[in-house]
C-alpha cells in the first residue's frame, strides 16, 4: 500500500512512495546499528560539529523545507518557516549543552571515588506525528544524537515527504551514513522494528491509543520508552487576570496550527466574575484570525489535516450542541475545497459534554464558567489527560501556589503552553510519561551507570 500525502488546502494528492519491504527495513536497522558503533565513540565536539551543520542546512533552506510541511499537513507557511528555524535552534542548543548535561556526576560514598556516567543505548525508534512534522522530529533527534545514539524515524504515513526531508537535512550536513534514517512503513511494521534486539528504545508522540499499543510492545521487549500523548489543556482565567491579554492568549492558544497541537489550549475555564467580559473579548480576538490556503503569507489558520479529522471534530461539536452547548462563533465546516473548519466558540458547556471530555484536535473552544478559583482548579483537573495547563492572573505568587494543584507536566502562567529545548516537555496520566528535551530529556535514552572505585 503506497504511503502518500494529500494537500489539505486543495485536496490534491502530492507525493506517493511504496512502503519499504521487510528486507529493506532489516537493512536499515543493520546500518543504524553499525553507525552507532562508530557514532558513540565520537567526542561531543565532533558530534556537535555535525549538529551545527544540520542547523545551518535548515536555516539556509528554511522556506524550501517549510513549503513541504505546509503542503502536506496544512500549517500556515509563516508558522512552518518558524518551525524549521526552531528546529535549527534546538540542534544548536544541544550541540552546545549536551557535554555539560552528560558529564560524569560525582557522589561521595565509602569508595575512594564514585560517580555516575551516562552512556548511549544504541538505535532509538521514533514514532512521530503529522502535526509538527519537523519540530517533533528534531526536538527529539538533537538530544538523542548528541547523546551518542542513532535514530530510525517512522513518521506519520500522511507526511512522507517531510519524513524524507528530515533525513535529507542530515545527509546534506554530512552526518555519517546510517546515523539518522527514515523508514517509510506503516504502523504494522512498528512491532517488528521495536522487537529487533539492535533497537534499544522508542519515543512516540501521538494519540493515547497509539501510545498504548507501542508502549505495550516496549514493555514486552523490556525497552525504554517515552510517550508524549493526548492533551486537553485547561486555560484558566482568574478574577484578577488581565482580560485583554488573556483573550489574546486564548485565541492564539486555540488556533495555533488550526488547533491541531497536543499542547493547544482546549478547555477554557473562566471564573464567574469575569466570564462575560472574557467571552466578549475572546470572540473579538477569534473573529480577527484569517482562514485560508496555508501557502498564503496572510493565512493564520489553515485547514485541518483531513476530511476524517474534520468530521470527527464536527461530531464532537454536534453532540455537545445536542446536550445544550450554544454556538457563539463558527460551529461548522467551511464550504468549498479544502478541509477547513470555522474558528468556533461554544458557551454553556458542561463537564459531561464531548468537547470537554475528549481532546478537541481542531479550532473549537469550549468555554466553561467556574464559581471561583477552587472550582476552576477542580474543573481543570477533571480530565484523564495531564500534559499542559495555562493560568492567567496578575497575582503570580498566588498562581504559582495554584500550579502545585494542577495535575499536568507543564504549567504556564500568563502565557500559553509552549515547548522549549531548555525546559522538560511531557505529561502525566494519559498525557504520557517520560520527558523530552532539556537536561532531563537527554537522559531518557542513556544507560545511567554507577562507577565505584576503591
Amino acid at each position: 500500500m503506497p504511503i502518500q500525502s494529500v494537500n489539505p488546502s486543495t485536496e490534491e494528492t502530492l507525493w506517493s512512495y511504496p512502503e519499504l519491504s521487510p528486507e529493506e527495513v532489516q537493512t536499515k536497522i543493520a546500518k543504524s546499528h553499525e553507525a552507532f558503533l562508530l557514532w558513540k565513540n565520537l567526542s561531543y565536539a565532533e558530534r556537535a560539529k555535525y549538529l551545527f551543520a544540520v542547523a545551518k542546512e535548515l536555516r539556509d533552506n528554511a522556506r524550501a523545507y517549510a513549503e513541504i510541511e505546509t503542503k502536506e499537513m496544512g500549517m500556515p507557511i509563516t508558522a512552518s518557516i518558524a518551525s524549521v528555524e526552531k528546529s535549527a535552534w534546538n540542534c544548536e542548543y544541544f550541540a552546545e549543552k549536551s557535554e555539560e548535561f552528560l558529564k560524569p556526576h560525582p557522589i561521595a560514598t565509602d569508595a575512594s571515588t564514585s560517580y555516575v556516567r551516562f552512556d548511549p543505548l544504541g538505535t532509538i525508534l521514533f514514532v512521530m506525528p503529522w502535526n509538527f512534522p519537523y519540530w517533533q522530529v528534531f526536538r527529539q533527534a538533537a538530544p538523542t544524537l548528541m547523546a551518542g545514539n542513532t535514530v530510525l524515524l517512522k513518521h506519520a504515513s500522511n507526511v512522507p515527504e517531510s519524513a524524507l526531508a528530515c533525513e535529507r537535512a542530515f545527509r546534506a550536513a554530512g552526518v555519517p551514513d546510517g546515523v539518522f534514517q527514515t523508514l517509510l512503513v506503516g504502523a504494522s511494521a512498528i512491532d517488528g522494528v521495536l522487537s529487533d534486539g539492535r533497537v534499544k528504545g522508542v519515543s512516540l508522540t501521538g494519540s493515547v491509543a497509539a501510545g498504548r499499543s507501542v508502549a505495550s510492545i516496549a514493555g514486552r521487549e523490556i525497552k525504554t520508552s517515552v510517550m508524549e500523548l493526548g492533551g486537553s489543556d485547561p486555560f484558566i482565567v482568574l478574577a484578577d487576570a488581565d482580560i485583554e491579554a488573556a483573550a489574546k492568549g486564548a485565541a492564539l492558544g486555540r488556533l495555533i496550527n488550526c488547533g491541531q497541537s497536543c499542547i493547544a489550549s482546549k478547555r477554557f475555564i473562566i471564573v464567574e466574575s469575569v466570564y462575560v467580559q472574557f467571552v466578549q473579548a475572546f470572540k473579538k480576538e477569534m473573529e480577527q484570525y484569517v482562514v485560508g490556503d496555508a501557502i498564503n503569507e496572510a493565512t493564520q489558520v489553515g485547514p485541518m489535516v483531513s476530511e476524517k479529522a474534520r468530521a470527527e471534530l464536527h461530531g464532537l461539536v454536534e453532540q455537545s450542541i445536542a446536550m445544550g452547548a450554544q454556538v457563539l462563533l463558527g460551529g461548522k465546516p467551511k464550504e468549498g475545497k479544502g478541509y477547513f473548519y470555522e474558528p468556533t466558540i461554544l458557551v454553556d458547556v458542561t463537564e459531561d459534554m464531548p468537547v470537554f471530555v475528549e481532546e478537541t484536535f481542531g479550532p473549537v473552544a469550549p468555554v466553561l464558567k467556574a464559581k471561583d478559583t477552587a472550582d476552576a482548579i477542580r474543573m481543570a483537573n477533571n480530565t484523564r489527560f495531564g500534559l499542559g495547563a495555562s493560568i492567567w492572573s496578575t497575582d503570580t505568587d498566588r498562581a504559582q501556589e495554584l500550579a502545585k494543584e494542577i495535575n499536568a507536566g507543564m504549567v504556564f502562567i500568563n502565557n500559553i503552553t509552549k515547548s522549549d529545548p531548555r525546559l522538560p516537555f511531557g505529561g502525566i496520566n494519559e498525557g504520557g510519561y517520560g520527558r523530552e528535551v532539556s537536561e532531563f530529556g537527554i537522559k531518557e535514552f542513556m544507560n545511567i551507570k554507577t562507577v565505584w572505585i576503591k
